[in-house]
């Protein structure tokens, strides 16, 4: 492989090995780690990523549960569902895999999560923890850009490093974890004037916007590294990023794949959670 690519797979195969490993000593202790699957229809994306989900927890050892609910269900029951989650100490882990539908209101759902059992990291508490760099859950895919760079020898502190993109996800907490390792943080998004101008001064760029191809080559700098988040289909139906591969290529010094890339990270990082909240609950 290229040694400008930062290898997804290598890093989440070592990570999901220390994981392993860590479950065995957990049993050793009678502790099990546990995370509970909600999944609300028939999305056929979602049922692609919960489906990894229980196979990544298969592989690592630890439990998991698919509770499957029909697109009827209302609000109060997935709430109740939840609470019932919640007083399980069997449970470590609950996510709910987004999107849900419309008559359901994410936000409400999400922050009925008890916070030491939201290993996603999207309730307020522990999105309000991770900006004052408090301990927390940190949301699977920003903590996944930083394990790719770590992973790369990039050090952040003193950097110059543009996110695209200011979701909730993945733009505003991943710029929020660059600015804890002391990066100089800009974040760009479709209001913003002349984004090339941003992004030719970077020296990290990391692009989630969900737009196939938009940060192309001409847009870097030499030597700049790209963590890209997006996952996409071409016009031919291709798995592809939200950075133009083979141009940024040419000129990155450091670059992510997709597939291969930050959401093989993804997955690890729920696993991380997952243990983490077993380890703090067997305390």
């Amino acid at each position: 492989m290229d040694n400008k690519i930062i290898s997804g797979k290598e890093l989440a195969t070592k990570i999901k090995s220390e994981i392993k490993l860590e479950v065995e000593k957990l049993n050793l202790e009678g502790i099990f780690p546990k995370l509970s699957v909600i999944i609300v229809g028939e999305n056929p994306a979602s049922l692609s990523y919960v489906r990894g989900k229980h196979k990544d927890c298969a592989e690592c050892g630890i439990i998991s549960d698919n509770i499957a609910f029909p697109e009827t269900i209302t609000q109060d029951e997935l709430l109740e569902e939840i609470n019932r989650l919640n007083n399980d100490n069997s449970v470590h882990g609950i996510l709910v895999q987004l999107p849900l539908p419309n008559h359901i209101d994410e936000y409400e759902i999400i922050n009925s999560i008890a916070p030491e059992k939201d290993v996603d990291g999207f309730t307020a508490i522990n999105v309000g923890n991770m900006n004052i760099g408090k301990d927390c859950f940190a949301p699977c895919t920003p903590q996944g850009c930083m394990d790719m760079l770590d992973y790369a020898g990039v050090d952040l502190a003193g950097k110059d490093l543009v996110v695209i993109g200011r979701s909730n996800i993945v733009g505003k907490p991943v710029a929020t974890l660059a600015l804890q390792r002391s990066a100089t943080v800009t974040i760009c998004h479709s209001k913003t004037k002349n984004i090339s101008e941003k992004t030719k001064n970077a020296d990290v760029i990391i692009v989630a916007v969900g737009k196939a191809g938009f940060l192309t080559g001409d847009m870097i700098k030499e030597g700049a590294v790209v963590v890209d988040v997006g996952i996409n289909r071409n016009d031919n139906g291709k798995l592809c990023g939200d950075a133009d591969f083979d141009s940024c290529l040419k000129v990155a010094s450091k670059i992510t794949p997709v597939p291969g890339g930050v959401g093989l990270l993804t997955r690890a990082n729920l696993l991380k959670n997952t243990v983490k909240s077993a380890k703090n609950a067997g305390k």
